[in-house]
Formats: structure tokens, C-alpha cells, sequence
């Protein structure tokens, strides 16, 4: 498991994998990124001690990640984040929330006390797809009162009972209402949600300029950040 990585494209950054509690949502139906989790939390932090050892500060920018949600880390591990952003000069924090931490986040904003960019798991704009097949559980009323709370929203193009025309929206929606958004194009995992293989080509062969989109980070396949298996 590769727990650490250097992100130099875009926005440079070095990037964490740590170790926290089970995701507080958990009902994700194409989400099996469970097995990192653990109830236990000193191995929890033990773990993330010796990943957060590779922070050199190197660009000022880190992106902490964990298999659900920033809030689900120790807060011992909370405590030496916001050590490291003190001793290694760090000005810009990017983290992960669910929107049922939405009402939270300000306060880890302010508990890091400097620029944060806070990510949130969206998949899709499209109500009846995200909610009836994904379970999201996003609740909003309309993109300002996402934008009330995040700054970044994460897309997953690829997966069958999308279309080529909720995805264009999708696109469309996340440069005009954000100014980062990340793209992980759908890859098939131990769920029964199943990739679409005609429409993750047609989405490569259509969206390969977001590789030189300056606000969107895309993993083809969800590894390219370099941390995972």
C-alpha cells in the first residue's frame, strides 16, 4: 500500500493516505474502499504517524486522503497535521468531506487556520442517478448551497446508467461553479455497480483536454495520484 506520493502536475503537492474510522455514510452501493478503515484507533494513528514522516513541505501544499472523511481521523492525527502545516511552512490543505459533515467544515477550517481546499465525494449532478443508483445521500437544494460549504467537487464518469449527456453536464457544471474538480473515471471493483467500457472510451476520446485543465485532476484509473494499491 502506497501511502505517500508527490502530485507535481497542476497544483503541486505532496499527498497522504492515513488511516481513520469507517466512513459515518458507508452507503456508497460502488464504493468497497472499506478495508483501510479500522475501529482501532491507535493503530489508526501509529499508521498515519509514520506516513505523515514524508511530509517535506516541499511545495506548501498537501491533500490528506483516507478511505472517508477527513472528520474520521484521530484527533491525535489531527493534532500532528496541523504540527506539520506549523513546522514545514504549509500555506493550502486540501481535505475530504461527505456532505453530512457539511455543517463542520468551517470549523476544520478553522482549526487548520489556513487556505483549505475542501473536496466532497458528488459523483454526479444528476439527482435520480446519484441518489437511486450511487446513494449518495446529497441533499442540496441547488450549486450555491454546495459552494456554501466546498470548494471542490469529485466526479465518477464511466459507470453504467450514465449517459454521454449527464456527463457533458457534469463537466460543464463543475468548471463553470468551481474552481477545482477532480474526474476518477469509474474502474470495476468488488461491488455490482459495473463500469460502461463504450462510454469510458468515448469520455477518454472526448475529455483528454482536462489532462491540460489547469482547475481538474483526473485519474484515469484511480491509482494516479500514486497512493492505493
Amino acid at each position: 500500500m502506497n501511502r505517500y506520493s508527490v502530485i507535481e502536475k497542476k497544483i503541486p503537492r505532496e499527498i497522504v493516505l492515513l488511516k481513520g474510522r469507517p466512513c459515518a455514510w458507508g452507503k456508497c452501493s460502488f464504493c468497497d474502499y472499506i478495508d483501510d478503515n479500522s475501529t482501532n484507533e491507535e493503530l489508526n494513528h501509529n499508521t498515519n504517524i509514520e506516513v505523515l514522516k514524508n511530509i517535506t513541505g516541499k511545495y506548501g501544499v498537501i491533500e490528506v486522503i483516507n478511505s472517508g472523511n477527513i472528520f474520521e481521523l484521530p484527533k491525535d492525527t489531527l493534532v500532528l497535521i496541523k504540527d506539520i502545516i506549523i513546522k514545514k511552512n504549509i500555506h493550502t490543505l486540501f481535505f475530504e468531506a461527505h456532505w453530512i459533515y457539511r455543517k463542520r467544515v468551517q470549523s476544520m477550517r478553522d482549526y487548520f487556520g489556513i487556505n483549505c481546499i475542501v473536496k466532497t465525494g458528488l459523483e454526479s449532478f444528476n439527482k435520480k442517478f446519484r441518489e437511486q443508483i450511487l446513494v449518495k445521500g446529497f441533499s442540496y437544494k441547488n450549486i450555491e448551497e454546495i459552494k456554501m460549504y466546498f470548494d471542490s467537487v469529485c466526479l465518477m464518469p464511466g459507470i453504467k446508467g450514465q449517459t454521454q449527456k449527464m456527463i457533458k453536464q457534469d463537466i460543464k457544471l463543475a468548471m463553470s461553479n468551481f474552481k477545482h474538480f477532480t474526474v476518477n473515471v469509474f474502474i470495476k471493483n468488488t461491488t455490482n455497480i459495473e463500469p460502461d467500457p463504450v462510454l469510458i472510451k468515448w469520455f477518454q476520446d472526448n475529455y483528454k483536454w482536462l489532462d491540460d485543465e489547469k482547475k481538474c485532476d483526473v485519474l484515469w484509473i484511480n491509482t494516479d495520484f500514486g497512493v492505493g494499491n
